[in-house]
C-alpha cells in the first residue's frame, strides 16, 4: 500500500513538472529584452570575440539563427573546441546592464548542418 502511495504521488510530481515546465526557459536573443531571471539562451555568434574564458572573460556576441540584432556575451569558464564565430550555441545566464552574463559551464556548441535538411 505504501509503495502504491509513493508511485501515486512520484507520478503526480512527474506530471506537474513535465506540464508546468519547472526547467530553464529557452529563448533567442531578441526575446531576450524584458525577461528576468535565468534563462537558455540559443543562437550563432558573431564577433568580435575576445578572452579565452580562463584567464579573461569570453566576451562575444549572439544573435538570432535566423539574423536581427546581436546581444553582448560575458562567459567565464571551460569553452569547447569547437566554439568560433559562426557556431550555434546554447549558454544559461541571465541579462545585466544589457549584457547576458552566463553561467560557467554552461555553453555548448551546436552542429548547424546536423540540424538542417537533408538535400534531396
Amino acid at each position: 500500500m505504501i509503495a502504491l502511495s509513493v508511485a501515486a504521488v512520484l507520478a503526480v510530481f512527474l506530471l506537474y513538472t513535465s506540464i508546468a515546465g519547472g526547467g530553464t526557459p529557452s529563448l533567442k536573443p531578441s526575446q531576450l529584452q524584458g525577461h528576468a531571471g535565468r534563462v537558455s539562451l540559443a543562437g550563432v555568434v558573431v564577433g568580435p570575440r575576445s578572452g579565452d574564458g580562463r584567464n579573461a572573460p569570453l566576451r562575444f556576441r549572439l544573435r538570432d539563427i535566423g539574423g536581427g540584432k546581436a546581444l553582448p556575451v560575458r562567459y567565464e569558464g571551460s569553452v569547447p573546441d569547437l566554439f568560433k564565430i559562426g557556431r550555434h550555441i546554447v549558454v544559461d545566464g541571465t541579462l545585466r546592464k544589457g549584457t547576458f552574463v552566463a553561467v560557467p559551464g554552461t555553453l555548448v556548441t551546436k552542429c548547424p548542418s546536423k540540424y538542417a535538411p537533408k538535400k534531396t
